[in-house]
């Protein structure tokens, strides 16, 4: 399989698990670039109608749960006789590992991770999703300590199927509830059961029961009440430990009424007033058949004969007749006490038989009377109704409830229609109104993560009021409810400020300012700016931008930094000097004749809008030019003699060589 491609998409890349039904392998994703994991059926199941039916229904199904703590599913499929699902890759351990190497788990982290797998199950369970396999090895850890859970598709599928590979009973056999242990259907009940099973086993570093077969732990799930976890773990709250006890009540009805009420209780455990908590006991079913005592003939009168040695009266004395016809008198009063001895026994007899046929059936076996319904009932009409009909009140429950209002009765153990005998122990369940979620302090979270989990937990009014921020977009920075404020989710609005991250400024071009005018932008948008470096510039004033660093037209954040660069101007080089030595030749056209000479300059003093110099010759004349050029200039002389230009050169600014 490895390097194979899946559909022409899931490129395997290397086997990360396996079990009796399936293999894991870690894939990549060609599409959306990222890696995943691929969960290839074993060929077994491949010719199982009935299995691969419900297999492709129950993963379908199972794609719809979007929840932080569930493994994602992102697509199911079938190639050449393979059936597989893809999925999210989680990044770490199974919890079994996690168990076999830091057990046993601290009560705070257990509980911790409780709370994480309780609220996956109940997001389940709202979708009318029963796991049915929660176990250790279905949960994975990632590198952060979330917890993510998985296999919901495959084992909801199982559970159609028959299965008697032996090591896939003892993969689930120790965690499986009493129902589905004496072949019934898994519930939603089930699934708090194989919870309290994991909590027991992270909070101990064992599991309740074992065996030498997965039929003799099966027995114990059914018969054996799970131990105490003190034995092994003495550290334990009993308050933690009532958790267990609860989630782990053989009879469903004795467990928690759902996963959210478990979840509760694991979120509370901890507080200063339930941590020493009285422990929790089953109540004592007084439907149960019991034996009864057989009591024969014999025993009546054993029990009767005691009864007359217990009662004679051992402080009497009598005096012994000294004569010898006190023997004689003492024989005959022996004789005289015998009718009355037998006539006491007959009348005993008599009344013995009486209370037999009346009172004592009535005793052993009281008549057996429909609970009646008090649901909705104040508790104290409750208690006279139940009175009324002859049961004894036991204890009285509180118990939140969205039917029925704050102090009203919502169901009573046990429950109203049940026959049970006259006598019976009635608890009552009181509600103390809709269940009520402690909000926590969101701002630096994930919104999208936070609102899955308010919405698990049937919030449905939440706004969100997305404004720019320096926080990470789609981060919380504000929320209407105070840390540790409990509210009931229906009735409670939920208001969140969501950061969008800063918001972008599209930069200018700066080159047409100058220092002043590029520090006032920077600071009317939130800029930070730098204008440390200077440069000359032939062109651009002294003082005006001659660059910038981001260009103009980059988005920027408030509190980003530009860079520009300020002219100085043009750069000041000095004039030169360049001294030209010229000749003038006298060529008169008559021998002795003066001829004259004008000489124009151009240079940084001298313009040729009028002669330098005037000059009458009457012989050749040498004559040195001082011509003064400015840098990046030029400079020119012209001699005319006699009108006729003589000369004219142009001269640049010497650079340096």
């Amino acid at each position: 399989m490895i390097g194979k491609r899946i559909s022409g998409r899931y490129k395997i890349l290397k086997m990360i698990g396996g079990g009796g039904m399936a293999n894991v392998y870690l894939a990549h994703d060609m599409i959306l670039d990222r890696d995943v994991a691929v969960k290839m059926l074993r060929l077994d199941f491949a010719n199982d109608e009935e299995f691969i039916r419900r297999f492709h229904r129950e993963a379908q199904s199972a794609t719809s749960l979007a929840h932080p703590n569930i493994v994602s599913i992102y697509d199911v499929g079938e190639e050449n006789d393979l059936y597989y699902i893809v999925m999210e890759y989680v990044d770490g351990q199974t919890l079994k590992q996690y168990i076999l190497q830091n057990s046993p788990i601290p009560t705070e982290t257990a509980l911790e991770i409780m709370q994480q797998l309780t609220s996956a199950i109940s997001h389940a369970h709202q979708n009318d999703i029963v796991h049915r396999d929660i176990k250790p090895h279905n949960i994975l850890l990632d590198k952060n300590g979330n917890v993510k859970v998985t296999d919901f598709g495959i084992a909801m599928a199982l559970s159609a199927t028959s299965i008697t590979q032996t090591n896939s009973v003892l993969g689930s056999v120790h965690y499986l509830s009493p129902e589905q242990a004496r072949g019934g259907m898994a519930n939603k009940k089930s699934d708090i059961y194989s919870l309290g099973i994991v909590m027991f086993e992270m909070l101990t570093g064992r599991l309740p029961f074992s065996g030498e077969s997965a039929v003799s732990i099966a027995l114990k799930h059914l018969q054996s009440e799970t131990p105490s976890l003190k034995r092994w773990n003495s550290s334990i709250p009993q308050s933690v430990e009532n958790v267990v006890l609860k989630a782990t009540a053989k009879d469903p009805f004795h467990r928690y009424d759902s996963v959210d009420e478990m979840e509760e209780d694991i979120r509370t455990a901890l507080d200063p007033d339930r941590i020493n908590e009285e422990k929790f006991v089953i109540p004592n079913d007084d439907e149960a058949t019991k034996a009864i005592p057989v009591i024969t003939k014999d025993r009546t009168f054993d029990n009767f004969d005691e009864t007359i040695i217990h009662r004679k009266d051992t402080n009497s004395s009598v005096e012994p007749l000294q004569n010898k016809q006190g023997k004689n008198d003492i024989k005959i009063e022996k004789k005289k006490k015998w009718p009355w001895i037998l006539v006491s026994i007959f009348i005993l007899l008599m009344i013995s038989g009486v209370l037999t046929v009346t009172v004592v059936p009535k005793l052993l076996f009281p008549d057996e009377v429909k609970v009646p319904d008090v649901t909705g009932m104040d508790v104290d009409k409750a208690k006279s109704k139940l009175i009324e009909a002859k049961f004894v009140i036991g204890e009285t429950k509180k118990i939140t409830s969205d039917e029925i209002d704050e102090g009203l009765v919502v169901k009573t153990d046990p429950q109203a229609g049940k026959m049970v005998k006259e006598g019976t122990t009635i608890d009552i369940y009181q509600s103390i109104g809709k269940k009520k979620f402690e909000m926590s302090d969101y701002t630096g979270r994930r919104y999208d993560d936070v609102i899955r989990i308010l919405e698990n937990k049937s919030f449905k009014d939440i706004s969100k009021n997305d404004v720019y921020d320096d926080s990470e977009p789609g981060t919380i920075i504000d929320q209407n409810f105070s840390d540790g404020e409990e509210v009931v989710p229906e009735e409670t609005r939920l208001e969140f400020t969501v950061s969008k991250g800063p918001e972008f400024i599209i930069l200018k071009d700066l080159r047409d300012l100058n220092a002043k005018g590029v520090q006032d932008y920077a600071d009317s948008v939130g800029l930070k700016v730098d204008m440390s470096k200077e440069e000359y510039h032939d062109t651009i004033p002294k003082g005006f931008v001659i660059s910038q660093v981001p260009k103009a037209g980059a988005q920027l954040v408030k509190g980003d930094t530009i860079t520009v660069v300020l002219s100085k101007g043009k750069k000041e080089i000095p004039p030169k000097t360049v001294i030209k030595e010229i000749t003038i030749p006298y060529e008169p056209t008559q021998e002795g004749q003066p001829q004259e000479v004008q000489i124009y300059v151009e240079d940084m003093t001298r313009s040729m809008a009028e002669p330098y110099e005037t000059l009458y010759i009457t012989e050749t004349k040498k004559l040195s030019l001082d011509l003064i050029i400015e840098s990046g200039k030029k400079a020119e002389y012209k001699v005319i003699r006699d009108k006729s230009v003589l000369m004219d050169e142009v001269i640049p600014y010497p650079e340096e060589q």
